[in-house]
């Protein structure tokens, strides 16, 4: 079962459920978001009423905005390659208990919306990854748990300023501007049981083959992902869990092994494509970014 969230012509935002390649809105007023703890039933209603056609609508990301966005480092070859590509080996860590940051909802962007470049960068770079839609409250989960509070998946992109992010790093604590500017989801939620394990994950950069792996080569699940994160604390409705960039799922991996030349980072005109079995595709343009406005008169 796939749905989405569109917009109409006037701006009204609509959850809806594909039948074929056409969408069944859910009631006017009611979000996605309402509707995960018990999708099949809301499908059944949706169904019922007419269809409209996607070519007519906006089609945002599923859950347009998410309590919040928890992105891990779960696919280990992405771990490695990017570990070196900065100079950098794995942390023994990373192989005892996963890792994330917290990106920023504000931010997050439909699969087909143009992706403007952070403003100062000049190393803009996607992330090919698959995130987990939570469908109900928890708190303290087992992996085991965890599982049964997906309410699907989706396919996600975190843009990423590599040079902003390598600078911000050095102070410990994390991305932050370097991710800030955009994330893409969509273009649908798929629910669990139609997923494939071992979807397959591919990139394209102005038609040319970038990225290809597989969802089943993570090193930590899911399951394992989502009960760390409700650790001491709780996952909502709605909450994103990213899985992290698949192996050659970005273009430092790929400059890495390959040399900038042959995948150099992308520039305005570009055009990403990013696909995973089962999810559709992110297809988005890249845009010039607003320029840098210095925060003070002797860095002007």
């Amino acid at each position: 079962m796939r749905w989405s969230s569109y917009a109409e012509a006037d701006g009204t935002v609509r959850a809806a459920v594909w039948a074929g390649d056409r969408l069944h809105p859910a009631p006017a007023g009611t979000a996605l978001v309402d509707l995960l703890g018990d999708l099949p039933a809301a499908a059944d209603r949706a169904l019922a009423g007419p269809a409209v056609d996607p070519e007519s609508v906006t089609l945002l990301p599923p859950v347009p905005r998410p309590p919040s966005i928890r992105d891990f480092m779960a696919f280990e070859e992405h771990v490695v390659t990017a570990s070196a590509a900065i100079g950098l080996t794995v942390d023994p860590l990373w192989y005892a208990q996963p890792v994330f940051y917290f990106t920023n909802p504000a931010s997050l962007h439909g699969a087909h919306d143009p992706v403007a470049i952070s403003p100062g960068s000049s190393l803009f770079d996607y992330e090919l990854e698959v995130a987990a839609v939570i469908g109900r409250e928890g708190s303290d989960l087992s992996p085991e748990e965890a599982v049964e509070h997906i309410a699907g998946y989706t396919l996600f992109c975190d843009w990423s300023a590599r040079d902003l992010q390598g600078a911000e790093m050095r102070l410990n604590l994390g991305p932050a501007k370097g991710k800030d500017s955009a994330s893409s989801c969509g273009p649908w939620m798929l629910t669990p049981d139609e997923l494939p394990a071992a979807a397959a994950m591919t990139a394209e950069v102005n038609g040319k083959p970038y990225s290809a792996g597989r969802l089943d080569a993570l090193y930590w699940t899911f399951g394992e992902m989502i009960a760390y994160a409700s650790r001491g604390t709780r996952v909502l409705p709605g909450d994103l869990i990213g899985s992290g960039t698949v192996g050659t799922g970005c273009i430092l991996e790929l400059s890495r092994v390959h040399g900038p030349d042959a995948y150099p980072y992308l520039v305005p005109g570009d055009r990403v494509r990013l696909e995973v079995e089962g999810l559709g595709a992110i297809d988005a343009p890249i845009v010039a970014g607003a320029p840098v406005r210095p925060l003070r008169k002797e860095h002007a």
